[in-house]
């Protein structure tokens, strides 16, 4: 640790003037000491440390404050003082409450010793997050998200192991599977797989080549998203292979890409930080579906599905993965999200393609509905089932859809048009193609798309 951490709290507590503090021509320094005091002090140097920031009165370090609430050992009350002095904010009491102050209040800049005392933490904590970690990587406008709200999940780099090429077997050989368990199916070029979600949940990636296309599955289960990407990108000689950091960014993980160690955001596709930051590359998504596994296996009989032996020893029993939150209407991080239009955790399915974004809740699926609608200047057509947590989209090209005689048709124009997972089929051989959409919580759509996106409630 610094030396001249001593200096310092020799001073504070002898009460030298800190106005002199203030004036000091290495202020950093000191600024940079106190931080790192309050993560790594004892109980005897945390206090004129606290001090010392609070007299100084200025904002910039409400950051390394907050960020001490959540790891310092010390009485958090005085630190909870510390930021209400700063800020003018009284009834907040707990690290929730201050990270939801803080992401409500981006013009509030962190003095530069912030990024010093987070950086030194996380790195004591994890020496492997050094290259996420650069300096020059997470500086204030370095990244495209704020590292203010970058958390750590808890997890280490790579302690949530993806499955790069796993084994397939037979739908017929998949006796582990009951019929409603929930599968990520996939249908590329006629290769047809499933992906149980039991199993997909301990490792939240997986890389895949399907149908001759590279892909990465990234499941996010605190935002209840799955979304298949290409990995193959115009420009670059191999395809991306992805890996989770154990960061996470409002309540939604921080995957990373193996080959240039850059931080990418599961949700948009897009790298946030690193050597590839300011890129503007952005995967394409593919359809993927959530469905029940005795629904998906009738639809594609021919479907492969991941066996148990996937390397790793994870209990992938029914319900076992992440079951208490899954069940709880609350969020394990917090991020603001509005409430007023549905429940945070409320399901959705999405749509980013044709210059718009658009969500519709799962509860306009109910019993099965098929929705005629559209997206920007595109037409579309929904089939779902909220029960399954599935939705299909494709275009329609102006036609009017109603359902057919069974689970598996349409009625338009006056035809049967049959759906697959690649598109809708007509009698006459007509085509209409798949548009890749996903299922996500509301809070995560609303936390990255916020008021811009349309929104049908059902």
């Amino acid at each position: 640790m610094p030396t001249r951490r001593s200096t310092l709290m020799g001073l504070v507590a002898a009460a030298a003037p800190y106005r002199l503090l203030a004036q000091a021509a290495d202020e950093d320094k000191w600024i940079e000491d106190a931080l790192l005091t309050l993560v790594f002090g004892s109980s005897v140097d945390i206090p004129p440390a606290l001090r010392f920031l609070t007299e100084r009165g200025r904002q910039d370090v409400v950051s390394g404050l907050i960020f001490a609430l959540m790891f310092s050992r010390y009485d958090r009350t005085e630190i909870l003082a510390a930021l209400s002095d700063l800020t003018g904010e009284t009834g907040l009491r707990s690290w929730p409450d201050w990270a939801l102050w803080q992401e409500a209040h981006p013009e509030v800049k962190s003095h530069p010793a912030f990024y010093v005392m987070k950086r030194t933490f996380l790195m004591e904590k994890e020496p492997n997050w050094r290259p996420f970690l650069r300096p020059e990587f997470i500086a204030d406008g370095a990244m495209d998200i704020r590292f203010e709200e970058v958390v750590w999940g808890g997890v280490h780099r790579d302690t949530i192991a993806p499955l790069d090429f796993p084994d397939l077997i037979a739908a017929g050989d998949a006796d582990y599977l009951r019929d409603d368990d929930l599968v990520f199916g996939v249908e590329i070029n006629g290769d047809i797989r499933a992906y149980p979600l039991r199993i997909m949940g301990w490792h939240e990636m997986f890389n895949e080549v399907i149908g001759g296309v590279p892909v990465a599955l990234a499941y996010c289960t605190l935002c209840g998203a799955g979304i298949l990407f290409e990995t193959a990108v115009e420009g670059r000689d191999e395809p991306f292979v992805f890996s989770t950091s154990g960061f996470l960014y409002r309540s939604n993980k921080l995957m990373y890409d193996r080959q240039t160690e850059s931080m990418w955001n599961q949700f948009t596709g897009k790298p946030v930080s690193g050597a590839l930051r300011g890129s503007r590359i952005e995967l394409t998504p593919r359809p993927v579906t959530i469905e029940p596994w005795g629904a998906w296996k009738a639809r594609n009989p021919g479907t492969k599905v991941l066996t148990l032996s996937t390397g790793h020893a994870q209990d992938y029993g029914s319900g076992v993965v992440y079951r208490d939150y899954f069940a709880s209407p609350g969020l394990m991080f917090p991020t603001t999200v509005d409430q007023t239009r549905l429940l945070q955790k409320d399901y959705v399915f999405g749509i980013r393609q044709f210059g718009a974004a658009k969500a519709w809740s799962l509860a306009a699926f109910e019993g099965g509905r098929v929705l005629n609608d559209r997206i920007g200047d595109m037409p579309l057509v929904l089939i779902g089932d909220a029960a399954g947590r599935t939705v299909r989209a494709y275009e329609r090209g102006g036609i009017a859809f109603q359902k057919g005689p069974d689970q598996v048709t349409l009625i338009g124009e006056g035809q049967i048009w049959r759906m697959t997972e690649a598109g809708l089929v007509a009698d006459n051989g007509a085509i209409l193609p798949r548009v890749a959409g996903h299922v996500a919580y509301w809070f995560a759509w609303d936390s990255y798309l916020g008021p811009e996106a349309e929104l049908v409630e059902g």
